[in-house]
Parts: C-alpha cells; structure tokens; sequence
C-alpha cells in the first residue's frame, strides 16, 4: 500500500456517500446525521459532526464577486471565506469539470470548518438547487444565499473590460443576472459602492442571519 493510501474500500452511490463511517461495524457503514452528531444506524456508534449554517454570495460574472473576496475574508473573521473558482483547475479532468463533484466538494469543505465552529462563506455563481439534493448536503446546517447585482449597462461594461483571455458572453450573463434578481430574495447592489462597503453590508447580513438563528 502507497503512504497515505486508504486501506477501507467502499463503494461509494449517491445514497451511501458519507464522511462519516462507523469504526465497529464491518462491512463499512455511513454515519447519520443527527443534531450535531453522526451515529451509526446499526451499531448506535456516535462521533461529533457539527452542522454549521453555509452562505452563498452568488452573482452573474460581473457582479464584483472577486472584487469583494479579501475585503469580506477581513469583514468577517469569524467565518471562512472561499471563492469556489479556486477548485475549478484541481478537479478538470480530461479538461472538463464534474460541476455537481465540485459543488459536493465545496460542501464538504464547509462540513470540514465546521467541526471547528466556525461558518463558511462560498464566493460564486451557484443556485440554491443546484446544492439541495448533493450528497453531502445533509451534512451542512441551513443554506442561506444572498446575490451580488449590478445594472445591465455596468455588468456589460464590466466584462467588456476583461482581458481577453477571460469569459465575456455578456447576453448569457445578463440573462443570469435576471434569473437570479427574480428567484433570491438578498440583493446586494454593487453599482455605487466600493468593495469594501459592499463587504460590510454582506458581513452585517451574515451576521444578522446567525443572530436569527440562535434566538
């Protein structure tokens, strides 16, 4: 066996993907939820397993996500804050991205930080049904989204600035824009603020939502 290689072989469906598993049971068995626990549901085996809420700052390309990514990581110290473009390279294969993989996988980062009580901030173009039925969802506290918008005139400015080398496919992404403005509540207007006012705000929302929770 290669260093660092799994001795344990599962196989591994949708419905018996875990991060959890039972350390008396053989064959191998995937823990349950269970409040801030995974239990085992033929042994009654019990480890901590800590569901912290997760936020999704989404938006259209040209929103300001990556403008606003190290002023909110500083806004927000209590959290931890990703832009999920970072695993886009670290999971092509064959030069393609298994998209639900790498959203399961962003997932199972945030389950990760939470076993140190502390929520995760995803930075990216995600909806919120495109993360219900992944696997590891169950392992993830309450999802609350919130989207980064702009007018159409400064979005189509936006990406007409980009290098060439960048994504432009500014009527694609003004028709995103509109979908989104229409199926999540939080909007977060960058038009008129800079950066770091645009955190605060996402910051104070972050923190509202956690306060409502815990009441």
């Amino acid at each position: 066996m290669r260093p660092g290689q799994r001795s344990r072989r599962v196989t591994r469906s949708k419905e018996s993907h875990g991060m959890h598993f039972c350390q008396r049971c053989e064959p191998a068995v995937v823990l349950e939820p269970a409040t801030d626990a995974a239990v085992c549901a033929c042994c009654g085996w019990t480890e901590p397993a800590r569901r912290e809420p997760l936020y999704v700052v989404t938006g259209a390309s040209g929103s300001g996500k990556s403008a606003i990514f190290t002023p909110l990581a500083a806004a927000l110290p209590e959290c931890v804050v990703f832009d999920v473009d970072w695993l886009i390279d670290p999971m092509k294969t064959a030069g393609s991205v298994d998209w639900d993989a790498f959203r399961d996988a962003w997932l199972s980062v945030a389950h990760g930080i939470a076993q140190g009580g502390r929520s995760t901030v995803l930075l990216g173009p995600l909806m919120p049904e495109q993360l219900a039925d992944l696997p590891s969802r169950r392992w993830i506290g309450p999802v609350h989204f919130a989207v980064l918008d702009c007018t159409d005139e400064q979005r189509r400015t936006r990406l007409q600035a980009r290098p060439s080398w960048r994504e432009h496919a500014v009527d694609e992404h003004l028709l995103f824009a509109a979908y989104l403005r229409r199926t999540i509540p939080t909007v977060v207007h960058t038009g008129t603020e800079t950066p770091a006012q645009t955190a605060q705000r996402l910051a104070a929302w972050v923190r509202h939502t956690a306060s409502s929770r815990d009441r």
